[in-house]
């Protein structure tokens, strides 16, 4: 099923490039339609709910999250994509065999011309293990409901595409059943993390490494309007590393990543690295001062874009701001412009935690 974002994509691309280079992006394009995929987020370090269920309870007390995402603003109608999550540590933070956490995630996906949505809300278990003072080894669940609609019934059907034009007098041949439908989804992971960074002592040092595997939609749900349709939701499996720790001079950090997702046919590869400055330490043992610190990072999405991200860390709050330059195949039709992105957090950290403010 072709949507009308992709009538407007293929007028503009008409406009912008040889016969050639439109049949190989149609053809690509109504191939890509087939399977069901995920949304995502450049900012993964800041969606955990969405990278690994066990990652509930890691960074700290309280964690509270707000993402905003809009993509394809110059190729067509933009996506746009809102999410958000809490998680929580729900046992005390001197129990040495380990705590139970737990989290709730939300995300509302907004596509294209015929505003498909996708909603989605989880609940998060997850219980870390303490194998010794600075490392933890911790399993998830992820249970939640999601449903599906579609904002607008007129579209474009690829058995309506002519070779010039899409014709809407030729019959599609498609049967649309209802409008919007739900359905239940489960996840799980495990991950394990080590911490031994001490930032705001008198003897800053260590590092911080985490990693960890997960798969979502392990119940295979239906994902097609057609009626008939055999576009079921294929298991999403992750994977990611992260890390943290200090260069020659104390105030520089960093933070390397690599994510890993797949998914049916797709799979995607996302790696690169943050550098902190702190601006302003902050002092655990006499809390005169908060810590402010300023990270760029420079991230590469495999085959699809460039992301430039920024971060701003004060206190208890961060505010994450990111723009994906687009260098895949549809670059004629974007120039280059993938999406811009938001991220705002609040988190509280255990008293006994060591202050490692990008976490």
């Amino acid at each position: 099923m072709v949507f009308t974002y992709i009538y407007h994509t293929l007028k503009t691309i008409l406009h912008n490039c040889h016969l050639k280079y439109c049949s190989i992006f149609i053809a690509v394009l109504f191939a890509t339609q087939i399977s069901a995929q995920d949304f995502h987020f450049s900012q993964m370090k800041f969606t955990p709910m969405n990278v690994n269920p066990s990652l509930a309870g890691l960074s700290g007390k309280y964690n509270a999250i707000a993402n905003y995402r809009t993509q394809w603003n110059s190729v067509a109608s933009p996506y746009t994509t809102l999410g958000a999550s809490f998680d929580a540590n729900l046992n005390s933070p001197y129990n040495r065999k380990g705590f139970l956490a737990g989290g709730i995630n939300f995300y509302h996906d907004v596509a294209g011309d015929l505003k498909m949505t996708t909603s989605n809300v989880n609940f998060n278990i997850a219980y870390h293990i303490r194998l010794n003072r600075t490392s933890t080894l911790g399993l998830g669940v992820q249970v939640g409901y999601a449903q599906r609609g579609i904002g607008q019934v007129k579209g474009f059907f690829a058995s309506q595409y002519d070779g010039n034009d899409f014709d809407q007098t030729i019959a599609s041949g498609e049967s649309l059943g209802s409008r919007s439908f739900g359905y239940i989804d489960a996840g799980a992971g495990f991950v394990f993390k080590h911490n031994s960074l001490r930032e705001g002592t008198f003897n800053s040092g260590g590092y911080m490494f985490s990693a960890g595997v997960a798969a979502y939609h392990l119940t295979n749900p239906s994902y097609s309007f057609i009626q008939g349709g055999n576009d079921d939701l294929s298991v999403r499996y992750t994977g990611f590393i992260e890390s943290e720790f200090k260069l020659n001079n104390p105030r520089f950090s960093l933070l390397p990543a690599l994510y890993y997702q797949r998914q049916g046919s797709h799979q995607e590869i996302l790696f690169g690295s943050y550098i902190k400055y702190s601006i302003v330490e902050s002092t655990n043992k006499t809390s005169l001062r908060n810590n402010f610190s300023i990270a760029y990072g420079a991230f590469y999405r495999f085959g699809d874009a460039f992301v430039n991200k920024l971060l701003f860390d004060f206190s208890n709050y961060a505010l994450g701001i990111s723009y994906d330059i687009n260098v895949s195949s549809l670059t004629q039709a974007s120039r280059g412009r993938g999406g811009v992105e938001f991220m705002f957090r609040y988190y509280l950290l255990e008293k006994f935690q060591t202050r490692a403010r990008i976490r």
